[in-house]
């Protein structure tokens, strides 16, 4: 598939998500799509940049991340022309951690995953986000029994912030046909069966079959795999 002959649902899928950011960018200034440079990322990468470019676009960088990911990172500045904004976990809490529970304590428990992504991930987003009233995301209601209600449009209390999902509807085989039709960068990884990347050593390639986010966290309970990023608040 090219851009000059996308079907009529995908052309769709793209006019209500460039609906959303233009949105975004006109009536939630400052806001800002947060990236792991992942295949949903990299599509609202491109939308941004071609409907909406006064959105800012930042990424978490762990310190634990694939090198195949730092690569398209430099990748996406040398394409669009724009530096990501780059944010990085407290050096003494990560100090801290490893020296109380180990390099790879992660894997011991459920607890200490989450703690280690609470230092890594959730207090640099919560930096990243300071003085912004919305951030942009590239969650799919496809991607996790966790992720099934998501809206196109939530209020985020743990921040203070909107927060904008334009990619909700979109199927895995629309966000590659879009990747495909524009020619949009993607992390090489997504080839050796990675259909979703976080940090290194709790992201594995999956099986034909297995769910898109099997590989992440694996030897965790598929219900509560989430790296508190995006934990939904109800009630």
């Amino acid at each position: 598939m090219t851009e000059s002959n996308i079907d009529a649902g995908l052309r769709r899928r793209i006019d209500d998500a460039a609906r959303v950011l233009q949105e975004v960018e006109r009536d939630y200034s400052p806001a800002a799509l947060a990236t792991s440079f992942g295949a949903e990322d990299m599509v609202l990468t491109d939308l941004v940049r071609r409907h909406a470019p006064g959105i800012a676009i930042f990424t978490l960088d762990t310190g634990r991340l694939n090198e195949e990911t730092h690569r398209l990172h430099q990748q996406v500045r040398e394409r669009y022309g724009i530096e990501i904004e780059t944010w990085y976990p407290d050096a003494g809490a990560i100090e801290r951690f490893v020296r109380e529970n180990g390099i790879n304590a992660f894997y011991r428990s459920v607890d200490l995953r989450k703690a280690c992504c609470g230092i890594r991930k959730v207090e640099p987003l919560r930096r990243a986000l300071a003085g912004r009233r919305a951030w942009v995301t590239g969650l799919r209601r496809a991607q996790s029994v966790t992720r099934s209600d998501v809206p196109v449009q939530e209020h985020d209390a743990a921040h203070g912030l909107e927060k904008f999902n334009p990619l909700v509807d979109w199927s895995e085989q629309e966000v590659w046909a879009y990747i495909h039709a524009f020619g949009v960068p993607y992390n090489e990884l997504h080839d050796r069966g990675y259909p979703s990347i976080g940090c290194a050593p709790c992201t594995r390639a999956v099986t034909a079959g297995e769910d898109i986010r099997a590989g992440r966290w694996w030897w965790e309970d598929p219900a509560s795999k989430e790296c508190g990023l995006h934990v939904r608040r109800t009630g």
